[in-house]
C-alpha cells in the first residue's frame, strides 16, 4: 500500500494504535481508510467498492447508509443529546428500549442493564454475578466457566472469560477466577471413532468433570454463545446443548447467553437462545442492537439474579458501578429504531429465506482444495483452510488469503486460518452470490501464492 506522506493512510500509522494488528506490521503496510457505506457495500477513500461480508465487525444487520437510523440519532441529539442513569435519573429513549428489550425476550427476563460494548455487558455480568453470590451468602461461589475458542470481550474480565490464547498473552490473563473447558468444535476435538453424538454428550460430561473437580459450591455460572463467532465460527454439535444445560442446572450454576454476535437475527430467530432451545438467567447482547450505528450494549438478568443483586444494594445503600454512557439517549433511540427496522422488514424472515443458498454457497468452497472445512448457520460461516497441508504457520495462510479476498473486493476476516462470512442481514440472493463468487475466486488465487 502506497502511502503519500500527508495521505489519510500515512497519518492513521503515525496517530493510532489499532486492535487486532501487528504495530510493526501496520507502520510498514499502512491501514485501508473506509470513507462511506451503501447497503452491503462499503467504498475506501480511492473509491475502491468491497462487499462487506463481515457487516462490519458481525453488527450492521439493516446495512450501512441506513437514513432511518440517522435521523433518530439526529432527532434525538437535537431534544436531549445526552443524560445519564444514575441516581435515580432516566430518560425516555432508555426506558422505551428496556421495555422493547423485555418484551423481546426470548425468556423471562427481570430487568436490563445498559452497557457500551459487549465487552462491557460480559464483565459487568460477571461483577453483578459475584455480588449476588456475596448477597446469598457464598463468598466461595466466584469461579466462573467459559469455553477453549470462546468469545466475550477484551477487558480484563472478558478477555479472560474469551478462551483465545492471543487475548491472554501479554496481558497477565486470565484471571484466577475464570477456568475453561472443552471447545465444542467436533472436527478439532472428537477422538478417533467418537460420533457427533458421543463427542456432545463428552463435552458435557468435561463440563461436569471440571465442576465436581473445583467443587460445585464454588461455581457462579458459565458463560457462552449459542454459536461461537470469533472464535472460528463453531456451531455446536446436534445435541451439545440438550447435554449441557442439565448439568448447569443440576449443580445450581447460572447461565450467561452470550448473544452480543447471535442476537437479532443472525442464526434465523431473533436469538441463538431460540435456535437451540437455552434457557439462560443473563443475555449480553451488542452489536445488531443499533446494527454498531451507535455503540450500545446490554445486559438482561431474571428475577433470580436480580432479586438479591436488590436486597444486597439496599443493604449497602447504593449498587456501586456505572458507566457514564449507559443507556445513552442517542444510541437508545437509535438502536429503537434497528428494532423497527428489524421486525418491519421481517429481516429475521430474509435471513431463513436467503440461509440456505448462504449455505449451500459455503459448502461449495469445500471444492477448493485448501478448505478442510465449512461450517454455520443462518447467515453465519466459516471456511476452514488447511494450513497443516502446507506447512504453514497457524493463522499465515488465512492472513495471505485475506488479503487475496481483499484486493478482489471483498472484506472477510480471518481467525488464524477460518474465513469468516457474516453480511448484513439485508443481503439479497444476487449479492450472496457476488460474495461467494469472489470467495471462490480469490481460494484459486489463494491455492497459486
Amino acid at each position: 500500500m502506497t502511502q503519500l506522506p500527508n495521505s489519510l493512510e500515512a497519518r492513521d500509522v503515525a496517530v493510532q494504535l489499532h486492535s487486532y494488528a501487528d504495530a510493526r506490521k501496520q507502520e510498514e503496510t499502512g491501514s485501508l481508510v473506509i470513507d462511506k457505506g451503501e447497503g452491503i457495500y462499503v467504498t475506501d477513500i480511492n473509491g475502491k467498492r468491497y462487499i462487506e461480508g463481515m457487516a462490519g465487525l458481525w453488527s450492521v444487520a439493516v446495512g450501512f447508509g441506513e437514513k432511518r437510523l440517522v435521523d433518530a440519532a439526529a432527532r434525538q441529539m437535537e431534544k436531549l443529546p445526552y443524560y445519564h442513569t444514575f441516581t435515580y435519573k432516566t430518560h425516555g429513549p432508555s426506558i422505551e428500549l428496556a421495555e422493547k428489550l423485555i418484551e423481546m425476550a426470548p425468556v423471562p427476563m427481570s430487568k436490563v442493564y445498559f452497557t457500551n460494548s459487549g465487552s462491557e455487558a460480559n464483565d459487568t455480568a460477571l461483577k453483578l454475578i459475584w455480588y449476588r453470590s456475596n448477597a446469598l451468602g457464598q463468598p466461595e461461589r466466584k469461579k466462573v466457566i467459559s469455553r477453549v475458542r470462546g468469545y466475550h470481550g477484551v477487558t480484563i474480565a472478558s478477555a479472560s472469560l474469551t478462551g483465545l490464547p492471543n487475548n491472554h498473552r501479554s496481558f497477565d490473563l486470565p484471571l484466577p477466577q475464570v477456568l475453561h473447558t472443552t471447545s465444542p468444535h467436533y472436527r478439532s476435538q472428537k477422538k478417533d471413532g467418537e460420533s457427533e453424538a458421543d463427542f456432545a454428550k463428552r463435552c458435557a460430561q468435561d463440563l461436569e468433570d471440571l465442576i465436581l473437580a473445583e467443587g460445585p459450591e464454588t461455581i457462579a455460572a458459565f458463560f457462552a454463545e449459542p454459536v461461537m463467532g470469533a472464535g472460528g465460527v463453531i456451531v455446536p454439535p446436534d445435541g451439545y446443548w440438550e447435554a449441557v444445560q442439565p448439568v448447569l442446572e443440576k449443580y445450581g450454576i447460572l447461565f450467561v447467553a452470550d448473544e452480543v454476535i447471535c442476537g437479532f437475527g443472525r442464526t434465523g430467530n431473533m436469538f441463538g437462545t431460540e435456535t437451540y432451545n437455552l434457557q439462560p438467567d443473563i443475555m449480553t447482547l451488542s452489536k445488531a442492537l443499533s446494527s454498531s450505528y451507535q455503540p450500545i450494549s446490554a445486559l438482561l438478568i431474571n428475577d433470580n439474579v436480580y432479586q438479591p443483586i436488590a436486597d444486597e444494594s439496599h443493604k449497602i445503600g447504593v449498587l456501586g458501578h456505572g458507566y457514564t454512557g449507559s443507556g445513552h439517549p442517542v444510541a437508545a433511540a437509535v438502536a429503537l429504531e434497528n428494532l423497527k427496522i428489524i421486525e418491519e422488514r421481517d429481516l429475521v424472515g430474509n435471513v431463513r429465506t436467503m440461509s440456505p443458498l448462504f449455505q449451500k454457497r459455503l459448502a461449495g468452497l469445500a471444492q477448493n482444495p485448501l478448505v478442510v472445512e465449512t461450517r454455520g448457520i443462518g447467515l453465519i460461516g466459516a471456511a476452514e483452510l488447511h494450513h497443516e497441508a502446507l506447512a504453514d504457520t497457524p493463522g499465515a495462510l488465512g492472513a495471505r488469503t485475506n488479503a487475496v479476498f481483499l484486493e478482489k473486493g471483498l472484506i472477510s476476516r480471518n481467525m488464524l486460518d477460518a474465513m469468516a462470512f457474516c453480511p448484513p442481514l439485508i443481503i439479497t440472493e444476487n449479492q450472496i452470490n457476488e460474495m461467494f463468487d469472489i470467495a471462490e475466486d480469490s481460494l484459486q488465487a489463494a491455492a497459486l501464492l
